[in-house]
């Protein structure tokens, strides 16, 4: 069979292996919506502190202090996490190229297949960790705001 000409016959299973890349990129579309809000707001609020920091003085300004501080850790969380779901989804779209490729070609690359796969997914899962630990952080930055008195920071 000629390299530039594939049949339907062979090209539908090739589409069905690369749908679950496919949707793991739309799903992802929607969890970097979510990130890239949060590290705006993160962004947003620490400017909002570091202003009302300027004008503070002693308690209160360490107790802004100590919240613009969480607040940048919980930026650069968002950010390394913004930073492996979009790897993760480069690996996926070159899965779906060499997929397409390996059958247009008529390749034998399961070794690449599996480790693209592999490094999405891992990508991923280590970008899904830093977006919970920044969760954790969330709650630690409230925690500061709720309970803290500008008397006696905690």
């Amino acid at each position: 069979m000629d390299a530039s000409f594939i049949s339907i016959k062979d090209l539908v299973p090739v589409l069905q292996i690369a749908i679950g890349p496919v949707i793991l990129i739309s799903g992802v579309g929607l969890l970097l919506l979510t990130l890239s809000n949060r590290f705006g707001r993160a962004v947003d609020r620490s400017r909002l502190l570091a202003r009302e920091m300027r004008q503070a003085e002693g308690a209160q300004r360490l107790l802004l202090s100590r919240q613009v501080e969480i607040l940048y850790q919980r930026a650069r969380l968002i950010r390394l996490s913004i930073t492996l779901v979009v790897v993760s989804v480069l690996l996926s779209s070159v899965l779906i190229i060499v997929l397409f490729s390996t059958a247009l070609l008529h390749l034998e690359v399961g070794l690449l297949i599996i480790t693209l796969f592999i490094a999405s997914l891992v990508s991923l899962i280590v970008g899904l960790a830093a977006f919970i630990r920044e969760f954790h952080l969330s709650l630690k930055a409230l925690k500061v705001e709720l309970f803290s008195s500008p008397s006696e920071p905690s």
